[in-house]
């Protein structure tokens, strides 16, 4: 069973980096959640508003920029994942220092770089 990904900014806007990236993650076989401002879908895969119950996430990768990442926080820490991955645009060292002193490994990285190249 594939390791579940949270995308953190997701849009029904196919030029959207965080749109690829579903699309990406879904063709790479992975199981993928979404998180945006507005409900939708990509690929039947429905975009979820608010902080939604989750449970089994293994990796978050954040497309919201540092100053639209202080609501997520305290639901990072609660949802635990393994890691968040930071996209390009989406850094932000104080959220990255928290979130490993909970444990979960904040990686600056490009979610589309990882997966074309196999390391994801």
């Amino acid at each position: 069973m594939s390791k579940k990904t949270l995308v953190i900014g997701a849009t029904e806007n196919t030029a959207r980096y965080a749109n690829r990236a579903t699309r990406s993650l879904l063709q790479h076989g992975h199981d993928v959640e979404q998180i945006g401002l507005k409900a939708g879908t990509v690929q039947g895969v429905p975009i979820q508003t608010g902080l939604p119950d989750l449970t089994d996430i293994d990796t978050v990768t954040m497309y919201v920029g540092a100053r639209n990442q202080a609501g997520y926080v305290d639901y990072l820490k609660k949802l635990k994942p393994r890691r968040v991955i930071f996209n390009p645009g989406a850094e932000n060292h104080d959220l990255a220092r928290q979130l490993q002193q909970e444990g979960i490994e904040p990686i600056e990285a490009c979610t589309l770089v990882m997966l074309s190249i196999g390391n994801y």
